[in-house]
């Protein structure tokens, strides 16, 4: 059964003649999101490839069928997810997004996951990861690790296209990451239990989520 939600119905509307950025001159379609608008995993990619782009559907090449294979290992299918990606345009040659480009595109996604409200955001590769946990690390040595992250659960793993590239250790640490996914949905880790919760610039003293306003938390996701 397709839900409609009229505020992320109206949000994919703007995106659709969005022109905020260099990367609307030569798309094809806006790749703005797909899926359960009430999933309790959102996962979140880089941005849309050629079949993305032709298509306006995200993940839909070779590494969408990988992550829909690994999904599938922890029990959930397409349907039971909200896939989207930082930027909703494919860069010209699959090249990287730019930082403007970023900065430009990020507020569709920041609304999308208020919108959404997903139990666990599942970032893939280094753009999401770095994006939403403000982190200048790289997804090798973010991943493996469930994140308090703004009342919900932010748990990053590599983008599927790296373990296309690099063979079984990379697949097998991917399934390691989508096994804590479903021990975080099934209420089996708890990272809010005694940790730090992620997205305060100062970590240390981070102002109690439960008081921030639904618009200074908006503003201040990523």
């Amino acid at each position: 059964m397709h839900v409609v939600v009229p505020e992320l119905e109206q949000l994919a509307a703007q995106a659709e003649v969005c022109r905020d950025c260099r990367l609307c001159e030569e798309r094809t379609t806006v790749v703005f999101g797909t899926g359960d608008p009430r999933a309790d995993v959102m996962i979140v990619g880089e941005g849309p490839g050629r079949e993305e782009d032709l298509q306006g559907i995200p993940f839909v090449g070779r590494s969408g069928k990988l992550l829909d294979q690994l999904l599938g290992e922890i029990g959930l299918e397409r349907r039971d997810v909200y896939i989207a990606n930082v930027v909703k345009c494919r860069p010209p040659g699959n090249r990287d997004p730019r930082p403007d480009e970023i900065d430009a595109c990020k507020h569709y996604l920041r609304e999308q996951i208020q919108i959404i409200d997903p139990t666990v955001v599942v970032t893939l590769g280094n753009f999401s990861t770095k994006l939403l946990l403000r982190e200048q690390r790289g997804i090798t040595k973010l991943r493996g690790v469930a994140y308090a992250w703004w009342k919900r659960v932010l748990v990053p793993t590599f983008h599927p296209a790296a373990a296309l590239r690099g063979g079984q250790r990379v697949l097998e640490q991917m399934r390691d990451d989508m096994e804590l996914i479903r021990q975080v949905v099934a209420g089996e880790v708890d990272p809010y239990a005694g940790s730090e919760e992620a997205g305060s610039e100062e970590a240390a003293e981070p102002e109690p989520v439960e008081h921030v306003p639904v618009e200074a938390e908006q503003a201040s996701l990523f």
